[in-house]
């Protein structure tokens, strides 16, 4: 975000906005928490929680993501050098007390998203003024799924999220096997052109770009940057679902490709845009949409 530059025009000419930082840590705190859901996909739990006597801790943020994963919300106003340790520390706490947070998840969102939460993939989200390259290389040498979200302020009322860096905490190879197996884990005996296309599908949206993370649950595979771009059902019959964060009135669609606006419709995973996938030309064709919603994400 150090080389945007934003402008405002008028009929006189164009005038440089200027980003700024926030005035303290808590303002970017309470933008954040305000909104968390819209600009991160995370329901927010609690601000400042306490990890007791023992730890001695308190968490800036405690949410739950789209896919019910456990996250923990950092924020820095400028520069730190200690703020991957300090959020490391707060995962770890986390980890270790899953019936505390699930009774959080139980107070604040119900019994059914206490059910669901996926201790698969805790995510840890550190939204700060700007990170080192000792940053970026420290969260990809650990076992962690680690988000660095650069922000800044530009005029009054707006706010930019830039994305520094996103990992899994997975090796390539290892994600490759897991996605493989899972894949075929769907039906019993011999590969099928479903299958196959199915094994295409998750390569082309992992390809998208860097940092795109992949969350299995049981009824759908998610997609991720920061939030889900894409999620995936397993094969049926005779098709692939696909679902995808593209508004389906602004979505350019190609005559004879099946898609279907299901906003308001129970289905799994999330997105407003379903798209049917039937062959590797439905494929191809579903290209500009992939990209459209991992843009927007």
């Amino acid at each position: 975000m150090a080389g945007l530059k934003l402008f405002r025009m008028t009929t006189s000419g164009a005038t440089k906005v200027a980003p700024r930082l926030a005035e303290t840590e808590a303002d970017v705190q309470g933008l954040v928490e305000t909104h968390m859901e819209t600009l991160l996909g995370v329901r927010f739990l609690a601000s400042e929680y306490r990890t007791g006597p023992v730890h001695g801790g308190r968490i800036d943020s405690l949410g739950l993501d789209e896919n019910g994963s456990p996250v923990v919300v950092e924020y820095k106003r400028g520069l730190d050098v200690g703020v991957i340790n300090q959020g490391l520390f707060y995962l770890s706490w986390l980890v270790d007390h899953r019936a505390e947070f699930e009774h959080l998840v139980r107070d604040r969102l119900g019994a059914a998203a206490a059910a669901q939460v996926l201790w698969s993939s805790p995510r840890l989200i550190f939204i700060a003024g700007d990170f080192t390259r000792y940053d970026v290389h420290a969260v990809r040498e650990h076992q962690r799924s680690i988000d660095l979200v650069r922000y800044r302020l530009f005029g009054r009322d707006l706010l930019g999220l830039e994305t520094v860096a996103s990992v899994s905490g997975r090796s390539l190879a290892v994600r490759r096997v897991r996605r493989r197996s899972t894949v075929m884990a769907v039906k019993d005996g011999p590969s099928t052109a479903l299958d196959e296309l199915a094994q295409a599908l998750d390569e082309t949206l992992l390809g998208l770009g860097d940092g795109v993370k992949c969350v299995q649950r049981k009824t759908y595979r998610a997609y991720q940057r920061l939030r889900n771009f894409a999620c995936a059902c397993p094969p049926q019959k005779t098709k692939l679902l696909v679902y995808l964060k593209v508004d389906p009135k602004e979505a350019d669609l190609v005559p004879g490709f099946t898609t279907r606006d299901v906003t308001g419709l129970g289905h799994h995973g999330t997105g407003d845009l379903e798209v049917q996938l039937r062959t590797f030309q439905d494929l191809d064709r579903a290209q500009d949409l992939f990209r459209a919603s991992y843009a927007g994400a």
